[in-house]
């Protein structure tokens, strides 16, 4: 039996919380109509069916979004937890998308070292990139040296801490992350491609943490709601 649960945030917050997402997700100019109508897709069947879709086109000032999400400081982290699994969305994050979640986390108040690692991590990256450039290139089949591994590690407990208490937000987190990889892509993260993912992604370095939160969200809905969860695995 499904139980009702009043819903954590407000609808001003839930609104605020979406011309958020869209704002980071065009902010690199690689958001494609596929991407955007799933987004729109999500927002209408999941987190607010009565939001004025026209609005979502407009970017939202890091100084509205502050007023609109309120003082909560862990309202504020699980916005900037969902705004970077969407960065990702695309296998992509840019600096452009860095900036606007920095400008983002100091209007609310905030400073998460993970958002700040994976900044200087796709910094570092670019720095490689250059100086491949600068030397004519690498040998054929060599590849540039890579970002120490563990540096993503503050990133993947950042995301890991996220709790999950919004039902709109668990269904729209489920239905974000997929199941499984669906199609086979490149990776691009810190300016350049990192490697092709076959049909399972857990080459991904935060692959984990976004099942993890997708599992999160699943046993929020079906144990503490009582939802049938079993839509999200076709």
């Amino acid at each position: 039996m499904t139980k009702v649960i009043p819903p954590t945030y407000t609808e001003s917050q839930i609104s605020a919380w979406l011309r958020g997402l869209f704002t980071v997700a065009w902010a690199d100019g690689h958001f494609d109509p596929e991407e955007q109508e799933i987004l729109t897709q999500l927002t209408q069947q999941e987190l607010s069916p009565s939001q004025d879709l026209q609005s979502l086109d407009q970017p939202i000032s890091p100084e509205e979004l502050a007023a609109a999400l309120g003082k909560d400081a862990k309202t504020a982290e699980n916005f900037l937890r969902t705004a970077v699994m969407v960065a990702l969305a695309d296998g992509i994050y840019s600096i452009t998308e860095a900036d606007v979640l920095h400008q983002f986390c100091e209007a609310l108040g905030l400073k998460v070292e993970a958002l700040e690692t994976l900044r200087q991590a796709l910094c570092q990256g670019q720095v490689i990139e250059q100086e491949v450039q600068q030397v004519g290139g690498l040998a054929p089949g060599l590849q540039p040296p890579q970002p120490p591994s563990d540096i993503l590690n503050p990133v993947r407990q950042w995301l890991d801490g996220m709790e999950v208490h919004d039902p709109r937000v668990a269904r729209f987190i489920c239905k974000m992350i997929p199941a499984e990889c669906p199609f086979e892509r490149d990776v691009v993260l810190f300016g350049r491609k990192i490697v092709h993912i076959p049909a399972m992604c857990k080459i991904n370095p935060l692959y984990e943490q976004l099942v993890g939160l997708r599992f999160r969200s699943l046993s929020y809905l079906a144990d503490d709601l009582g939802e049938d969860v079993s839509q999200y695995f076709k």
